[in-house]
């Protein structure tokens, strides 16, 4: 349910521009008149979250893009003299380092909710993939920022990522080689980082715009999964969830500002503050925390294509995840099988990034594999079959209904499975 607004200008100056660039009834439309569903919980607030963490990279990248010297030899020093003679150079670098695992941890909230909640099935395949192609970008950007510092990790971070791409066939030296600027990763690379990093941002920012025109055509999904029947179901976007969305961004800016101001370098690597050195590799080299689900399956598989055709299609599942999952019900609230394999695969994941941390060698190994395995199976099996196996309980028959008796329990009357348009 796409938003109209009833803007109408008052002044001369609103009806000249109005009449020529409809930008204020466009603002009005997305952002204050959309009608929302009635029954979203904070869940959903993470959206907001989210834009409102890209605003705030964005700026403290520009500000800090101003002090940095992207060179092998002057990078490490050159965030030694931020953090010591720029005026509140080192919050805004705490700002921004620790801004990084912030976004990540709101970004996963939102994938998950995503997951539990169905908002990837029909009508709304566009913006889940939309959401994804973010998600990659986002992973990016991070890793090319993570490189900047120059410290012991981000060099032998870099070096090693960049050299999976060596296992692609016929083209994959070629790319490492691109990458690099050169036969090792130097000056060129980070070069090459640093312009890139300075660029994904605005292009994350363009997608996000994609992702909020494709939701706002569809409507948002809702706790219930059914899709909005009358004015009754919805509330107009401003003031009920511009409010509820403000209060949730104050109370995750409090843990931000926690991380940012009393513990700045608790998701960090120590060995980064030591100065990149080609001719000492650090006894253990991993990635940053947001990463490492992603580097255990890479490091799960045996074989160097293997691990990174695997790891890679961690994330392609995803694009395709719409029609993997056979239910005609979008909610996980009405699933009783889904939730359990839901909590289940959350559960896989956090383990992944356990994993992730620790060498690659004994358990460690053996545990990454059957996280791995059970990864591609909750989408490859388990999701196809329980659309057959699960018996859903009854849906509402309308989202008032829904709010009317207290939750999404068994109301009187209920549809047996919700619209799926």
């Amino acid at each position: 349910m796409a938003g109209h607004s009833n803007y109408v200008p008052q002044s001369a100056a609103a009806k000249w521009l109005e009449s020529r660039l409809p930008v204020i009834s466009l603002v009005r439309g997305s952002f204050v008149d959309f009608p929302t569903p009635k029954n979203l919980n904070y869940w959903w607030a993470f959206g907001g979250i989210l834009f409102f963490m890209l605003i705030a990279q964005i700026i403290t990248g520009i500000v800090l893009a101003m002090h940095y010297t992207p060179s092998a030899g002057a990078a490490f020093d050159s965030v030694e003299h931020i953090m010591r003679d720029v005026n509140f150079g080192w919050m805004l670098r705490y700002l921004h380092t620790n801004g990084a695992s912030m976004f990540f941890i709101a970004v996963y909230i939102h994938i998950f909710r995503g997951l539990y909640y169905g908002s990837y099935k029909a009508p709304r395949e566009i913006s889940w993939i939309l959401g994804v192609i973010i998600f990659l970008i986002m992973m990016g950007t991070a890793f090319m920022g993570y490189v900047l510092p120059w410290g012991q990790m981000s060099f032998w971070g870099a070096t090693v990522i960049t050299n999976l791409f060596s296992a692609i066939p016929l083209v994959g030296e070629e790319i490492r080689t691109w990458l690099w600027g050169g036969f090792a990763v130097d000056n060129p690379t980070l070069n090459r980082f640093f312009s890139l990093h300075y660029l994904l941002p605005f292009m994350i920012f363009g997608v996000v715009i994609l992702h909020v025109w494709a939701f706002h055509t569809t409507g948002n999904n809702n706790p219930t999964g059914v899709q909005p029947k009358t004015k009754q179901d919805t509330v107009p976007f401003h003031p009920y969830y511009t409010i509820k969305d403000l209060f949730a961004i104050v109370m995750f800016m409090i843990l931000f500002a926690w991380f940012a101001f009393y513990v700045p370098n608790y998701m960090g690597h120590p060995d980064n503050y030591i100065e990149a050195n080609p001719l000492v590799t650090p006894a253990h080299i991993v990635p940053e925390w947001y990463f490492l689900p992603f580097y255990a399956i890479l490091r799960a598989v045996p074989d160097k294509l293997g691990g990174v055709l695997a790891m890679f299609g961690a994330i392609a599942i995803l694009f395709v995840l719409p029609w993997l999952d056979t239910s005609k019900v979008r909610s996980g609230t009405f699933r009783p099988l889904f939730k359990q394999f839901f909590w289940i695969f959350a559960l896989n994941a956090v383990i992944l990034g356990y994993l992730g941390a620790m060498p690659a060698e004994g358990v460690y190994v053996i545990l990454s594999r059957i996280c791995t395995i059970y990864y591609f199976a909750h989408f490859l099996v388990v999701l196809p079959m329980l659309g057959f196996m699960e018996k859903p309980r009854p849906v509402p028959a309308s989202i008032s209904e829904a709010v009317l008796k207290g939750g999404s329990g068994k109301p009187a009357g209920a549809a047996a499975a919700p619209e799926t348009k």
